[in-house]
């Protein structure tokens, strides 16, 4: 009997080739085989077979200690490259457990799509596919609008069906809820203008003319835009994640069930809310940045608080007033329109409800910019 061992130093476990006769081959397998030991390697051990030529390939397990998965994920390999060898592994003398798991592998082959491949897509292709779907968005966004349009005229005459509550909480929510972090940043805003005027301003002996920077800077653009944006990320997403999330458990599909539209009694009382809430937020805003201002104002340039407040009432007039709260209610209609769209829009997982708010930020913000400078170029064609 020929036999070669590939038994490791250390004796962890054992693996012994033999001839049975008639073509026949034995592994003999011997010792522990777990995954602390480690396990040999089995392009080794099927090239020796291999030279061998065996018409059957025996396992015995007679001395055999303790095994755990490690066994039969080495005995899997082994059979895999035997296969492709073409050789005949017999898995018949394992222990009974490991070959029940064995058994149980073989009788369930792998499904073709599930180890991940990287696909190449071609360029124009790409490019193509990303049109369609920029196509789609914007139809998606269309029919959005004239539903909500539909919506309101329901609302005027009293056909929609919501609930009150609702919208007083929704006001809250948008209203009371924000005060604080629109304090902090309008705060800090109406300081930084502040400190950029006085720097630059100082140097022609010009600074009492901070006043009129801040107070045209907060009540034409920047309280609005810096009230939706923090809306944007705080109620936008909020939004988003609460409708995306009645979607998933098919709330929303169990109003449609109900006969109550989705739009009127999801949409309905948050874009209310935002589109009261947005220009008391920007009037508050830009109050609150001026006051930043002054802080510079009196702590950098020394300007009194009288001569500050009067210079920033001549600066200012009741069209740049009226401009910034058209603005933020304005902003306020494109933040909940964001949300709620990106939240109907939302799948069935939980890992859509996190991309549908992330989108609904995204795209609010990016709403916002684009129209404040549609304003912009209209204002400056009437002159405004």
């Amino acid at each position: 009997m020929v036999q070669q061992s590939n038994e490791p130093a250390a004796g962890a476990f054992g693996l012994d080739i033999s001839d049975s006769g008639a073509g026949a081959v034995t592994l003999s397998l011997s010792g522990d085989w777990t995954l602390q030991r480690g396990m040999p390697q089995s392009d080794t051990i099927v090239e020796q077979l291999k030279q061998r030529q065996p018409n059957r390939i025996a396992i015995d397990t007679g001395g055999i200690g303790r095994w755990d998965d490690a066994l039969v994920n080495y005995l899997m390999r082994l059979k895999e490259a035997c296969d492709s060898q073409g050789l005949n592994l017999d898995t018949s003398g394992l222990p009974d457990g490991a070959h029940r798991l064995v058994d149980l592998a073989l009788a369930v082959p792998e499904r073709a799509d599930a180890s991940r491949t990287v696909e190449r897509v071609p360029f124009f292709e790409s490019v193509g596919k990303n049109f369609l779907a920029q196509m789609k968005d914007a139809r998606e966004v269309i029919t959005f609008l004239g539903d909500a349009t539909l919506m309101f005229g329901r609302f005027f005459t009293g056909r929609a069906i919501y609930q009150r509550r609702d919208l007083w909480l929704m006001i809250q929510e948008c209203g009371v809820d924000a005060l604080p972090i629109v304090t902090i940043i309008s705060l800090l805003v109406g300081m930084i203008l502040g400190f950029v005027g006085a720097v630059q301003l100082e140097q022609f002996g010009a600074g009492i003319y901070v006043a009129d920077l801040v107070g045209i800077a907060m009540l034409r653009e920047m309280g609005g835009i810096m009230t939706g944006i923090v809306l944007a990320g705080r109620t936008g997403a909020a939004f988003a994640a609460q409708i995306g999330t009645m979607q998933g458990n098919e709330e929303v599909d169990s109003l449609v069930t109900l006969g109550v539209p989705p739009m009127d009694f999801l949409v309905l009382p948050r874009m209310l809310a935002l589109m009261l809430m947005m220009p008391l937020l920007t009037i508050y805003a830009d109050a609150v940045g001026i006051i930043g201002g002054w802080l510079v104002g009196a702590s950098v340039l020394d300007i009194s608080t009288i001569a500050y407040f009067e210079r920033t009432r001549e600066a200012v007039d009741l069209a740049d007033f009226f401009l910034g709260v058209g603005k933020g209610a304005v902003f306020g209609a494109v933040v909940a329109i964001a949300g709620c769209l990106r939240g109907l829009q939302c799948g069935r997982s939980a890992a859509s409800v996190g991309i549908a708010a992330t989108s609904a930020v995204v795209t609010g913000i990016v709403y916002i910019i684009a129209l404040d400078g549609v304003f912009a170029v209209l204002t400056n064609i009437v002159g405004i």
